[in-house]
Formats: C-alpha cells, structure tokens, sequence
C-alpha cells in the first residue's frame, strides 16, 4: 500500500506533470487546425465562397463584374477576419486554461482531503 502511495505521487509530481505541461502544443495545434487558420491567412482576400462575374463585353458588364467581384472579396475579407479572431480568443482560452491546469495541478491530492474534511464538518 505505501509503495502504492509513493508511486503515485512520484507520477503525479514527475511524468504527470510533466504531460500535462507537455499538452499545451497539441491542444494548440488542434485548435489552430480546427480553425484552417494557416488556409484563412492564405486566401485572406480571396472572393467569398469562390463568387466570381466574369466580365462581358461592354464597358457595362465589365464595371458591373468589378463592383461583384470587389463586393465578394470584401465580404471574404471580413469574415475570414472575424473567424481568425474567434481562433485567437480560442487559442488565448487553451492558452490560459492549459497554463491554469499546470499551475493547479500539484494542489489536486492535497484536494481530496480537504474536501474530505470540509464535507464532515458542514
């Protein structure tokens, strides 16, 4: 039973602790790639869902296709923006939450005692 014990706590303070603080690169990793944001960077000006005019022939058609065409990058533009600002807020909060878990970790056995405790004295 204390060689138990002794085994656990030299997991929880070493490896454990250890992977933990070693998941923040996947997690960030997986959050980036959910977001294709390496894909928004790249086609940050490229026409909205691939909406294009082709010109005509008259100087009309072609001003017309212009304005289209600048309208659909333009809307590109600015949700590919709001969406790399989402990703940002959502790599801050993996960030944040990653670096809280590190931080809190060592403090999580000596928990369960006292939420023992607490439990029996309310």
């Amino acid at each position: 039973m204390i060689m138990l014990v002794v085994s656990f706590f030299s997991w929880w303070y070493g490896r454990g602790w250890r992977s933990v603080a070693a998941s923040f690169e996947p997690r960030f990793q997986a959050v980036s790639y959910n977001f294709s944001v390496g894909t928004l960077i790249k086609t940050l000006f490229a026409p909205w869902r691939r909406i294009i005019t082709y010109p005509g022939r008259s100087l009309e058609a072609r001003a017309r296709a212009l304005a289209d065409n600048v309208f659909s990058r333009a809307v590109g533009f600015v949700v590919r923006i709001f969406v790399l600002i989402a990703a940002v807020i959502a790599l801050t909060v993996v960030g944040i939450l990653t670096m809280l878990e590190v931080l809190i970790w060592p403090l999580l056995p000596i928990a369960i005692p006292v939420c023992f405790i607490a439990g029996l004295t309310l």
